[in-house]
């Protein structure tokens, strides 16, 4: 018993907390100590849905100047570097429940700052209300739209949203020419449900597969939604395969779109320590 037990000691090992937002999600762990080493393959393992714990992405918390804290998110696949919408909720949860924040927060995300705000807190359940940035550079192509939330993606308009092969038409746009620059990118299919209502599903990149929610995706896509129609309502409800969300927004006479906020339920699962073989 003493064997083991030293065996288990030895063992290199992360201790984490679980999260999701609507289906998107996350293993989150607390470096404001500076004490993160995961290696690359290390990150993998610990996203795999088999071999590890399962995410669709790794977020670390750390300290920073001049913002609350700083974000530093991870695909599945270890690359890094991009906004997550849904993770950005998830991590605000996170900071309020390790009592860093109250109920407002400013910080710092791969693409630059955010602003949020908590409107309920019960059960391990939140309300989050997230800033993303500001855009007015909407590329329009003869089959749907590309423009940035923080990552890239790309809109196509379609029906029978429920029957659609995503996989397979999410890994075409995904890898598609057009986008080679960036090195690909998302994939979004939405299907109009009313004026202000949309079901949407997504292809993400990094995840190489179809999660059940994206926060950008899903902003991306209204204010793509509501550039094609030239509509002015807002907020928009979003349905996806793992729950709703609304995106706000502001359009100026110029088509730049600014005050947009992501708003939608962030809710911790569990928390543990993985032991790495």
């Amino acid at each position: 018993m003493a064997y083991v037990i030293y065996l288990i000691t030895k063992m290199k090992k992360q201790s984490f907390v679980k999260y999701h937002g609507t289906g998107n999600d996350f293993i989150l762990i607390d470096n404001r100590k500076n004490d993160f080493k995961l290696t690359d393959k290390e990150i993998q393992l610990i996203c795999d849905r088999n071999f590890g714990v399962g995410s669709d992405g790794l977020i670390l918390l750390e300290n920073v100047v001049g913002a609350d804290f700083q974000m530093v998110f991870y695909n599945p696949d270890a690359t890094k570097d991009m906004m997550c919408g849904n993770g950005g909720r998830c991590i605000v949860a996170f900071a309020n429940s390790l009592g860093i924040i109250g109920n407002k927060t400013s910080f710092l995300a791969p693409d630059g700052m955010h602003y949020a705000e908590i409107a309920e807190n019960k059960d391990n359940k939140t309300n989050v209300k997230l800033s993303l940035l500001d855009t007015d550079k909407i590329i329009e192509y003869s089959d749907g739209q590309f423009l940035n939330t923080g990552t890239a993606h790309f809109v196509s308009f379609v029906k029978d949203l429920t029957d659609l092969d995503v996989i397979t038409k999410g890994k075409e746009i995904r890898h598609d020419k057009r986008f080679e620059a960036i090195k690909g990118t998302n994939a979004n299919f939405v299907e109009i449900i009313s004026k202000d209502n949309l079901s949407i599903r997504t292809f993400e990149r990094g995840v190489e597969g179809e999660t059940l929610a994206c926060g950008t995706g899903i902003t991306a896509s209204a204010i793509a939604y509501v550039d094609r129609y030239s509509l002015s309502q807002s907020p928009i409800i979003v349905n996806s395969r793992g729950g709703v969300l609304k995106v706000y927004y502001t359009k100026t006479k110029e088509n730049k779109y600014t005050n947009i906020f992501l708003e939608g339920l962030a809710e911790k699962t569990f928390e543990g320590v993985f032991y790495f073989n």
